[in-house]
Formats: structure tokens, C-alpha cells, sequence
């Protein structure tokens, strides 16, 4: 099954086909829950409420409570890169509306970016369902959210047989295929040719993140939706995209978009962490690091 949502492509796929309907079910009552409760470009979504109160603890949904969970997770397995408190950057750069309608625009006009508060600006009593963001801190949960969606929806329907579920990139696996280990296709680009690499995985996550596949143009530049927290300006390091495959798919993904900030130590913090990792450098050059399992490519 494909889909598309929040400006992306996604699939599902089931080990038995009789899985199929309570998978569908599954997912779109977790991206139905997670749109009310994350997305920013909603008015009336909660994390929008979130970001216009300051200075008092306000009591947030299980929904929002488990994706700040899993943002402040990302930031904490990367040092603060993977930041959930990133919006005010990528308003700055002209992100201010889905990027369906984004790309549209000619141009947007950038203004100056300044580091991201950091996670250390959020007050989240796990217990308690609280949550007071220091006056200045914006949330923007979409990259862990997203990943989360996929991983909850993958251990929804995983007691009933093996299952697929990406989204935007993202890849939740657990169990098997109808024909063993899931089959997986690593892309560069948005634009699939059907020749990409392929690798075979069971149970965990996979992440790409590039610099290059949702880009916009602000001030005449090419900026990216990769935020340095450290500067509040885009991602400019020596990968254009890196894929990373970890124990959950928020796991990966945060360390997939940390790598584009890491520089040339992405692939030492990726293995260092235990996970593996696929790094393709800007002239197309690919590294591959702690174990990324042997890829075939598919000869038209």
C-alpha cells in the first residue's frame, strides 16, 4: 500500500495479507492522532497551542506527551543536535507553511538565525503530562514524530505477522516479509529510478536524511530544513545524505540528521553509538560504517 501525507510519500507492507486491514487501521489512527497533536501548521493542533504559552506548565495529550518523549530522547542521543527547539530557525528561513505550498513560492525572504534554545528550555514532567517551554523556546516535533508514527504503527500490528511501515524515508521493520527478511531500497533522491541499492533487514529502524531532497529558495540561497542548533542556520557539512539503521526508527532518524551536522565525525559517532550508517558525500562518493550490511544493485 502507498500513500502520502504531510508532503511525503509513505508505504505499508504485511507479511499476510489477511494483516492488512487492521495495519491500515493502525496507521491512519496514529497519523489522524499525531496531525492533531504535532503538526505545527495546523492552528489548532496542541503543539501550536504549546508554542504560544510561555511562563506556566500546561497539561498535554499521551499523543504529545510520547513524541516530546522521543524528541528529547534524539537530543540526548546526539548531544543536542537532533533539537526539538529548532522552529524559530526554520521560520526564519521562510518554512512557515507545508512544504507542498513552500516549494511553490519563487522565493521567501530569510531573516537572521540565532542558536536554538536547546532542550535544556523545555519542563517536561513525564509523570505529570506537563510541559512549560522557557520564554523564546518553539517546539517543531515533525522529524521524531514521524519517525515515531512509523515505529507505533510497526509494533501495532507486529504480533500478527511480520510488517513494513515508512514514511517520508523512514522505516519501521519488525519480523519478515512474505519471502524472508524485508528487501529495503536506499535512495539519494526523491526520485526513485527502481535501481537503488538494496539491503535486507528484519527487526529496528532506518533513516535517511539529506540536505538535498527538501530544499527551498530564501534570500537567492538554497537552504534546507537540517538546522544547526549551534548557529540556527542550515546544515552545510561534508555529507548531502546519510542513512543510518538503529535498534528503533527515531533512533535512527536522529542520528541520520545529526551525521549532516557532524561533519567529518559523522561516521565515528554513528558507529561509536552501535548502529551502521550509509554516507554519500556531495560528488556521489558513498562510506559506509559499523557494519552496513552488504548492498545489491537491481540492473535494469
Amino acid at each position: 500500500m502507498n500513500f502520502n501525507i504531510w508532503g511525503l510519500t509513505g508505504s505499508l507492507s504485511t507479511e499476510h495479507e489477511s494483516q492488512m486491514p487492521f495495519a491500515e487501521e493502525r496507521l491512519w489512527h496514529r497519523i489522524d492522532e499525531f496531525d492533531a497533536a504535532c503538526n505545527r501548521f495546523r492552528s489548532d493542533s496542541e503543539i501550536s497551542r504549546l508554542n504560544s504559552i510561555h511562563r506556566e506548565p500546561v497539561v498535554v495529550s499521551n499523543t504529545l506527551a510520547l513524541a516530546l518523549d522521543a524528541a528529547l530522547q534524539a537530543a540526548a542521543a546526539t548531544d543536542g543536535l537532533c533539537d526539538p527547539t529548532v522552529l524559530d530557525s526554520l521560520l526564519a528561513l521562510g518554512y512557515d507553511r507545508d512544504y507542498d505550498e513552500l516549494v511553490r513560492r519563487v522565493d521567501t525572504v530569510a531573516a537572521v538565525t540565532k542558536p536554538s534554545p536547546g532542550p535544556a528550555a523545555i519542563t517536561f514532567n513525564r509523570e505529570r503530562h506537563t510541559v512549560e517551554l522557557a520564554p523564546g523556546c518553539r517546539l517543531d516535533l515533525g522529524a521524531s514524530a514521524k519517525a515515531l508514527v512509523a515505529d507505533l504503527v510497526a509494533n501495532d500490528v507486529a504480533a500478527f505477522g511480520g510488517v513494513v511501515v515508512e514514511l517520508g524515508g523512514d522505516v519501521a521493520l519488525r519480523g519478515r516479509g512474505p519471502l524472508g527478511p524485508w528487501v529495503v531500497g536506499v535512495s539519494d533522491s526523491l526520485a526513485i529510478s527502481g535501481r537503488e541499492p538494496r539491503v535486507s533487514f528484519t527487526n529496528g529502524g532506518i533513516a535517511t536524511s539529506s540536505t538535498t531532497t527538501r530544499t527551498w529558495t530564501a534570500s537567492g540561497q538554497t537552504v534546507n530544513h537540517i538546522i544547526d542548533p549551534r548557529t540556527g542556520s542550515c546544515a552545510k557539512g561534508a555529507f548531502a545524505t546519510v542513512t543510518v539503521s538503529a535498534a528503533t526508527c527515531v533512533i535512527a532518524n536522529a542520528f541520520a540528521t545529526a551525521a549532516l551536522l557532524w561533519d567529518e565525525e559523522a561516521g565515528f559517532h554513528i558507529a561509536q553509538a552501535g548502529w551502521s550508517g550509509r554516507l554519500v558525500r556531495h560528488d556521489g562518493s558513498v562510506e559506509f560504517v559499523g557494519g552496513w550490511p552488504h548492498e545489491e544493485t537491481l540492473i535494469p
